[in-house]
């Protein structure tokens, strides 16, 4: 096999290579098919069983109870910005409230003051998005139509280690960048979306877990496309879904399943590689300064600065070297970003903070 690197990116990202052999070994041919997967009708026997096996292995590692529909569809979590007010603020009498982590909170704003009223719940920007709010500082709408949240904000590296509580009204979760990383309460969420190419497989592809109540709230007179009725109905196949893509969620959820076992150990090792790297942050003195204050840090993504620009293009350049690539962080924030989602091995997090270590020794 060609030698890999340690890829840090926040997405498209790591996959874990079991499932990139697997998909090797069957991209001419599946076994008894005799074509590839990326050849099947969505409409065949074939590639029916792989959605419902996908499917039934979310509902397995999730938990997922009754009462949920599970979704396949396109437009990443971009598209659902769009789709979530569309099916649930066009026309209401009251605004939806919109919790603001970080930048991909905001982004989903912006598409819903474009159906409607819209209430900020909390907005993080004084504190540069270094925090997430207690309890007290939200100021929800009563009888709100839904309240929306992101889970873990991957440009700023703050996660929510549980969902906000609420009330009544409607629950919905951006968890693009921490599904599959952890055990999530299901039943406290009316609606869950997360692309792909994170922690669950290739992009292409966005899940969505919808509370079945839901589905006659939607708006009227929505393209069929948009409207998730017509989504739940024809269970994923209104159009050609994104079938490959579909395929690598399914062989993610056998290898968290059979290689890791279950979500819950998932969670561990993630919380052990994230420490490593937080460890080594609060140890050096300040020379590594974290942008996330410690009850809000993310385990999937840490975001960190160095005492000058000119010291973190160095550290992007030598840890390249040692084949630790893509830590650059965001162009809106700067600063180093490390992407530790599930398929990163606990080696490669090791590798880099042996790295931080001799960096600091050789430049602090």
């Amino acid at each position: 096999m060609t030698e890999r690197v340690f890829n840090f990116s926040p997405g498209p990202a790591i996959l874990p290579v079991p499932v990139l052999e697997q998909a090797q070994r069957d991209l001419v041919a599946l076994p008894g098919v005799g074509m590839s997967v990326m050849e099947l009708s969505h409409r065949s026997k074939t590639f029916e069983a792989i959605l419902a096996e996908a499917r039934s292995l979310l509902v397995e590692l999730l938990k997922i109870p009754s009462g949920y529909s599970v979704l396949f569809l396109q437009g990443g979590a971009s598209l659902q910005f769009a789709m979530i007010p569309m099916n649930y603020l066009r026309g209401s009498a009251k605004p939806a409230d919109y919790i603001i982590s970080g930048t991909w909170g905001g982004k989903a704003l912006a598409d819903a003051k474009r159906e409607g009223a819209v209430n900020v719940a909390w907005d993080g920007k004084a504190d540069k998005y270094a925090r997430l709010p207690a309890k007290s500082e939200l100021k929800l709408t009563d009888g709100a139509p839904y309240v929306h949240y992101t889970s873990n904000e991957t440009i700023q590296g703050v996660q929510f280690q549980a969902a906000p509580e609420v009330g009544a009204a409607p629950l919905v979760c951006d968890a693009s960048s921490d599904f599959l990383s952890r055990p999530v309460a299901i039943d406290k969420h009316a609606l869950i979306f997360a692309c792909a190419q994170k922690n669950a497989g290739i992009s292409g592809v966005t899940t969505i877990i919808l509370r079945d109540d839901l589905l006659p709230r939607g708006a009227e007179g929505l393209s069929p496309m948009l409207d998730y009725r017509v989504q739940a109905e024809n269970q994923s196949l209104y159009n050609t879904p994104p079938t490959f893509a579909i395929y690598i969620t399914m062989l993610i959820g056998r290898w968290l399943r059979d290689e890791i076992g279950g979500l819950d150990k998932m969670a561990a090792l993630n919380r052990r590689k994230s420490k490593l790297l937080y460890d080594t942050l609060d140890s050096s003195g300040g020379f590594y300064r974290g942008h996330a204050e410690k009850p809000s840090r993310s385990d999937m993504n840490v975001t960190f600065r160095l005492p000058s620009e000119e010291l973190e293009n160095a550290f992007v350049a030598e840890a390249k070297q040692r084949k630790l690539v893509e830590l650059k962080g965001h162009r809106s924030v700067g600063g180093i970003r490390a992407s530790i989602y599930n398929a990163m091995p606990l080696a490669g997090v090791e590798t880099l903070r042996d790295f931080m270590l001799e960096f600091q020794k050789k430049h602090g």
